[in-house]
């Protein structure tokens, strides 16, 4: 009796490791897989990218001051930023494509070797925004404008790109995505030696990886002598597909 018991267990573990791998896209499988109220055919992932230039830009940026009190910090980083956002509306830049990212003020300590203790120095007030730049081409004159307005409290963390209105992009990335998924479920079906049905289960997911730089810190920003070089470059949008074909007697 414990003999067959046993037996038993272990084809209900087997048999649950088959359907765990049979789960994973680019297989096939006819017994044990419950999805979408499907209990077999091609399960496969295709993938379709498109490469294109970016037409926005979107800055991260703003000014950070240090002062002995936080009223002094506070009033210096207030006058330094509201020179940054004249810059960036006198440069272009629309005032609903300005948002606060990020606001602070914390204390700067100091370890004091005598006393075995931190002790505060001072305040850092941070201010921090993001731009949207929707005339690319303007992207470095903006940061210069931004730079010199700030002086030497400017801070430019990061500088990404995206595509406005990436729909039309997004139907090219489909079909290659569609036919990509297609071609791999006809060869399973012909290594299995079945014929392929039609989809009975379809499902998407985007990715759309930005282009990003970091670490862009004025610290004497008065006077540039040229204008900041930037290049968008092209930017790949990717969209995958998640199909199920029905499998033919």
């Amino acid at each position: 009796m414990k003999k067959y018991l046993l037996l038993a267990v272990g084809l209900a573990v087997l048999l649950a490791v088959v359907g765990v791998s049979g789960c994973r896209p680019g297989s096939t499988v006819l017994e044990g897989i419950s999805l979408s109220g499907q209990q077999e055919g091609i399960f496969v992932a295709g993938q379709g990218k498109v490469s294109v230039v970016p037409d926005i830009a979107t800055l991260r940026l703003g000014v950070e001051a240090r002062e002995a009190s936080v009223a002094e910090a506070q009033a210096r980083a207030a006058e330094a930023m509201e020179k940054v956002m004249d810059a960036l509306t006198d440069s272009g830049v629309a005032e609903k494509d300005i948002q606060t990212q990020y606001f602070s003020i914390s204390p700067v300590t100091k370890w004091d070797r005598e006393t075995e203790e931190e002790s505060v120095i001072g305040y850092r007030v941070s201010n921090v925004v993001a731009a949207k730049i929707r005339d690319i081409d303007e992207t470095g004159s903006i940061i210069d404008a931004v730079a010199e307005a700030g002086g030497d409290l400017t801070r430019i963390d990061s500088i990404s790109f995206s595509v406005d209105d990436p729909s039309d992009y997004y139907v090219e990335a489909r079909e290659e995505a569609v036919a990509d998924a297609e071609a791999k479920a006809e060869q399973l079906a012909k290594l299995a030696g079945v014929s392929l049905g039609k989809p009975i289960y379809i499902s998407e997911g985007i990715q759309v990886p930005p282009i990003y730089t970091r670490g862009a810190v004025y610290e004497e920003a008065v006077g540039l002598p040229v204008e900041t070089p930037i290049s968008p470059g092209e930017m790949e949008l990717s969209l995958t597909v998640q199909i199920v074909y029905a499998i033919l007697d």
